[in-house]
């Protein structure tokens, strides 16, 4: 897997998790991850073709929902929901795992300079 596949799991796991925990709790900032989600999407080109700009503005992104996700589990420990800490534990894994990736290949590059 590289970078670019990491965000397209990533970005889909947030858009379908997070539509998954707004209509279900008909909360609005369950639409964040979504946004943060599709955003991501439209980094993926970008990725692909190893556009450092846009490697920099999805790295920012993830890792800005990735820390955005630990309110949500707290409230969803707090209530007592396990379906909502899945949920919100299965964002947060795939924002750890795109985050390694994208590190991964920041190395790489760099050793190629």
């Amino acid at each position: 897997m590289n970078s670019y596949k990491a965000n397209i799991l990533n970005s889909l796991i947030l858009i379908i998790v997070g539509l998954w925990g707004y209509f279900e709790s008909s909360s609005g900032t369950a639409i964040i991850p979504v946004i943060f989600g599709w955003a991501l999407l439209f980094c993926s080109p970008g990725l692909k073709k190893e556009n450092k700009v846009i490697a920099h503005i999805a790295v920012l992104a993830t890792l800005i929902c990735l820390l955005g996700l630990f309110m949500p589990l707290n409230g969803a420990i707090g209530r007592g929901d396990n379906l909502g800490v899945l949920r919100v534990v299965a964002m947060i894994i795939s924002g750890i795992i795109a985050m390694v990736f994208f590190v991964k290949s920041f190395i790489a590059n760099r050793k190629k300079s």
